[in-house]
């Protein structure tokens, strides 16, 4: 099957400062979620990101995520073109790890290794070379299999931002950067929002005749954006315009299976969107039978992704808000985009 196939369905209080960087923005605690960073509020995020607790936590969700699902908790296929070949790996409860392999020589790269043992598992079934880590971000979820794929591949380099503290980081990357792994060439974007030192990784399918691959960690999902935890509405809508503007047949492959959710709450905003409904309808059919709903394209996206359509009239009308005499287009956009965060963070589907 080829990418393009798959990417196609069918016709409160404040914190008061206290410890917290400039922009962050305080989150009521919730009593439930189905993530690690759901029931969050300014101590537990804390203590998740910046403490040996968030690990213990994150080893907890390792243990049962494994008990749970030993095949991963969705069935997901490889994604191949001309000298690429990208492996889902379904790790804990609805993350993605991804392996790019150039098969002409056998070396591979890993974005997100939330489970080392899964994504060896991949390494070793694939017959390659671990050459790079890809971290996208701090969070446990995220960056939990660095110190033990790194133990494992102790040659292998580890990539991300010097701004987060990500974990076994050997090599810091800055805006626009690009490595070589084997043939292929992958670009690092900084995209700020979700944390201060958040990047998104572009493998460049172009010199193979297959589309640019986005692998958006924590900024981008399927009709949806990841939350606010250190960065402004202002910042977090310059960096989803950074992915947006690498162009429609870009793949999105996100950082979690957060599908079915996040489109059944778009559909709350936009009651008569065809692209959304359709999308809608594909997904729930594919999670019923448990399988993954990545990629999706970047074009797709704007069709129906609440957090890629601040500019649209539909959208604003629905979130109640129009743009004041003398106020900035984006600077609207950026409250369009509080609002709807605003309301997903308090929606729970059901």
């Amino acid at each position: 099957q080829s990418c393009h196939r798959l990417a196609r369905p069918p016709p409160g209080p404040e914190p008061g400062g206290r410890g917290l960087p400039e922009g962050v923005e305080y989150i009521p605690t919730r009593k439930k979620g189905k993530n690690p960073m759901k029931p969050v509020g300014v101590a537990w995020y804390s203590l998740y990101a910046h403490t040996r607790l968030g690990y213990l936590f994150y080893q907890r969700q390792v243990k049962k995520a494994r008990e749970r699902y030993p095949q991963g908790h969705s069935a997901s296929q490889p994604c191949h073109f001309p000298g690429v070949k990208i492996v889902p790996i379904p790790v804990l409860s609805n993350n993605y790890s991804y392996l790019i392999i150039d098969t002409g020589c056998g070396r591979a790269a890993v974005i997100d290794p939330s489970d080392p043992l899964a994504v060896q598992a991949a390494i070793e079934e694939e017959e390659v070379i671990l050459e790079a880590i890809f971290c996208t971000h701090k969070h446990w979820d995220h960056s939990g299999g660095n110190a033990v794929l790194h133990q494992w591949h102790n040659s292998c380099k580890v990539y991300g931002s010097a701004l987060d503290a990500i974990p076994e980081l050997t090599s810091p990357l800055v805006d626009r950067e690009k490595v070589s792994v084997g043939c292929l060439t992958i670009e690092a974007l900084a995209t700020p929002g979700h944390t201060v030192g958040h990047m998104v990784y572009v493998l460049d399918g172009g010199p193979f005749g297959g589309p640019h691959c986005l692998f958006s960690g924590d900024l981008l999902f399927l009709a949806g954006c990841g939350r606010l935890f250190e960065g402004s509405p202002e910042t977090m809508l310059a960096s989803l315009d950074v992915a947006v503007g690498l162009g429609d047949d870009t793949l999105l492959w996100p950082g979690h299976e957060y599908a079915l959710e996040c489109l059944t709450f778009a559909s709350l905003l936009e009651l008569d969107n065809p692209a959304l409904e359709q999308k809608l309808q594909w997904v729930t059919q594919q999670r019923q039978e448990k399988r993954s709903t990545c990629p999706s394209t970047l074009g797709e996206e704007q069709t129906y992704n609440p957090f890629l359509r601040t500019h649209h009239p539909e959208l604003q009308a629905a979130v109640g808000l129009r743009q004041g005499p003398g106020e900035h287009h984006n600077a609207f956009r950026a409250r369009v985009l509080k609002e709807v965060r605003r309301r997903k963070d308090l929606y729970k589907a059901t």
